[in-house]
């Protein structure tokens, strides 16, 4: 069973006991990058901010609606496949029942509307033990000025075994993006309403009656 969970931001109870702690190092890495509530920019981006998780993080980039494609790959992503994933689309890496799942929702990623929280699970069989993992997916804007790029983090946990090694979704978190606050130009530069004062040297105005 696949759950799909819309949140508002608020702290998992499996991420708060701390689990995939290269998730957490990619996530908070993406907010600091964020200026004001927007979207991080493809060139903020710094391989060194997330050293200590390269190996899980990948780029995925918008190749049409509801697809990406993966442009970079760290090691552990490809040990998966037992592959260069590079070129590959990002669907590469899971059950083809659980694709059709991801592809919806890549919609709202690459309008820069939600984070993906995706909880996974591979299929065991001969030379391939109990794998789970979990894979966080954060939209960046790319160089035409749109959401259509990812920057994605991959943990597991449990033995690769025999590659190819690919996934079912158990629990998908869309967790919804606030709208970055537009800047009050119209405060900033409307005129100060001003007092109405008579020319100087000149009498007030007043309304005369004549019989």
């Amino acid at each position: 069973m696949v759950w799909f969970n819309d949140t508002t931001g608020e702290t998992d109870d499996l991420t708060a006991r701390g689990d995939f702690h290269q998730i957490q190092t990619v996530r908070a890495y993406w907010e600091a990058m964020r200026q004001e509530g927007r979207l991080p920019r493809r060139d903020d981006i710094n391989p060194r901010g997330m050293a200590s998780a390269l190996e899980q993080v990948f780029l995925v980039e918008q190749i049409a609606p509801n697809h990406g494609r993966m442009r970079l790959a760290g090691m552990a992503i490809s040990d998966l496949l037992g592959m260069d994933v590079r070129g590959m689309p990002i669907t590469a890496l899971l059950e083809p029942v659980a694709r059709s799942q991801l592809s919806q929702a890549l919609g709202d990623l690459f309008r820069g509307e939600n984070v993906l929280d995706l909880w996974l699970e591979a299929e065991c069989g001969i030379g391939r033990p109990a794998l789970t993992g979990r894979m966080l997916l954060l939209p960046l804007v790319g160089c035409h000025g749109e959401p259509d790029l990812a920057l994605g983090c991959l943990c597991t946990k449990g033995q690769v075994g025999r590659a190819p090694r690919r996934f079912s979704i158990t629990r998908m978190l869309r967790e919804a993006l606030p709208t970055p606050a537009a800047a009050d130009t119209a405060n900033t530069f409307a005129e100060q309403p001003r007092p109405l004062t008579p020319p100087k040297g000149r009498p007030n105005l007043r309304l005369v009656v004549s019989n």
